[in-house]
């Protein structure tokens, strides 16, 4: 049986507040790393979602759950902005066009120095669920399957959520449902489409 995406948006909260989920158990000693995958056209409710309920509801959880949502959008705003570099990429964007703003911003969004700056901003032993959103948003200057690499050595115990606009199958990312994919093993789906 076929879920529909609202079926599938509430099992988020009971599957990331479960005892399994926070301490990692079932894995077979893999990282807790998660992926929720969706049709890329269900962004703006995806995200409403999560600010009226998911957020809400893991603030109120007793003991208090203690949680960061990165956008990786605003995390490389933020980025650019301290190294004095975003209206330099804006300017080159417009004079020499797209692919020479993207290939000069991927020199500077390296995605394992990606992953340590989400480390100094949010100490993964200070954390007990870690949710990444704004995938869709940073797409070309980031490669998701590369960042989560970057992420594994950093997060020991503690479970990643990514938020993710496309297909994950277990073995492939397919971003927006029809960009190549982006071969990842090391995530488990978090809500499959079927029961």
């Amino acid at each position: 049986m076929t879920q529909t995406f609202e079926d599938r948006l509430n099992q988020i909260l009971p599957r990331i507040t479960s005892d399994d989920f926070l301490q990692n158990r079932g894995l077979g000693n893999e990282i807790g790393f998660w992926i929720f995958d969706y049709p890329p056209e269900q962004e703006l409710a995806l995200r409403d979602f999560l600010a009226a309920v998911i957020e809400p509801a893991l603030k109120k959880q007793q003991p208090p759950l203690r949680f960061a949502t990165i956008n990786l959008f605003d995390l490389v705003i933020d980025l650019l902005e301290d190294r004095r570099l975003l209206e330099k990429a804006i300017e080159m964007q417009a004079k020499q066009g797209d692919d020479k703003a993207l290939e000069s911003l991927r020199r500077v969004l390296k995605e394992d120095k990606l992953a340590e700056r989400i480390v100094q901003q949010h100490n993964p032993n200070e954390l007990d669920l870690l949710m990444i959103t704004g995938v869709g948003s940073v797409f070309p200057m980031l490669r998701t399957h590369t960042l989560l690499s970057a992420l594994h050595s950093h997060l020991n115990r503690t479970p990643l959520l990514m938020f993710f606009p496309g297909r994950y199958d277990g073995h492939s990312l397919r971003l927006f449902n029809t960009l190549a994919e982006d071969h990842y093993y090391r995530a488990f789906r978090l809500v499959p489409e079927t029961t």
